[in-house]
């Protein structure tokens, strides 16, 4: 009989890099899917309460001045669909040995558990729990955010379904990480140290305004990101000019924001294009 020589060290190397890249297909896909049934039990369905009459509707659409209307929150659909997405072109033969699918494979997954977290502690009426968890959210999408900004997709369709998705994914968190925040200080009964309500929407959609012109500059423009930002300033001007609480201040504050931040993302995005001719 003749002895099977052992793997070179190379070969050994390529095995444990093709090992390492199949664990995290996998722990991609395993995430999507309690992300979905988390989504599944935050709309209703398994028994769960919706999550605008969850924690006594504390996240409803008139709950809060930076609540957005009830509209906004479609963009979840839109998100989830661009996850399922993701985790299905991850799979490609040609996106296994991805270097951005290795920089950002375990970040998605770890932002689709976390997004199941925060529903299951909305749930269960944990309004400071899931600030904590928006806040972890918020800052695992950021890194995403700097891994995928640094380079450039291979084709259009990664464009669309890596940076598109995670740009909007990023974008809305954004915005609702502020709603969340207001509806926790709301339900803690923070007085606001005895400014007006007005004064602190204001205040945080100028941060908000801010934050998002950075992250376009940084981005290059990546025009998803603006786009899902700006699109819940947006509901948050409907909100406040349609439904109670109603707030003039509020609404405008919100529609200048969302202007500045996607004219912010435009012109940066024109800017490199035409650098590039």
């Amino acid at each position: 009989m003749h002895d099977i020589a052992p793997p070179t060290r190379k070969e050994a190397h390529n095995m444990a890099t093709r090992s390492s890249d199949l664990r995290r297909q996998i722990a991609v896909t395993v995430s999507l899917v309690v992300c979905i049934v988390g989504s599944m039990i935050g709309v209703g369905v398994f028994g769960g309460t919706p999550i605008a009459q969850a924690a006594g509707g504390a996240l409803a659409a008139d709950s809060t001045l930076l609540a957005p209307a009830t509209p906004a929150f479609s963009i979840w659909s839109v998100v989830y669909t661009g996850l399922a997405a993701f985790t299905v072109w991850q799979w490609l033969p040609s996106q296994r040995a991805n270097p951005r699918q290795r920089s950002l494979g375990w970040i998605v997954a770890g932002s689709m558990l976390l997004n199941a977290a925060w529903v299951l502690s909305v749930q269960a009426g944990w309004l400071l729990v899931s600030v904590v968890v928006i806040l972890a959210l918020l800052v695992t999408l950021v890194v995403a955010f700097l891994r995928y900004s640094h380079s450039r997709a291979g084709s259009w369709v990664e464009a669309v379904v890596v940076d598109g998705t995670l740009g909007l994914y990023l974008g809305w968190t954004s915005v609702a990480v502020c709603a969340n925040i207001a509806a926790a200080l709301k339900a803690s009964g923070f007085g606001g140290f005895g400014l007006r309500p007005e004064i602190w929407s204001v205040a945080v959609l100028v941060v908000v305004a801010i934050v998002g012109i950075a992250l376009a500059i940084k981005g290059h423009g990546r025009l998803a990101l603006a786009a899902a930002i700006a699109w819940g300033l947006a509901w948050i001007t409907v909100g406040r000019s349609t439904d109670a609480p109603e707030s003039f201040p509020t609404a405008i504050a919100a529609a200048v924001a969302a202007a500045l931040v996607l004219g912010a993302a435009i012109t940066v995005r024109a800017r490199a294009v035409l650098a590039e001719r």
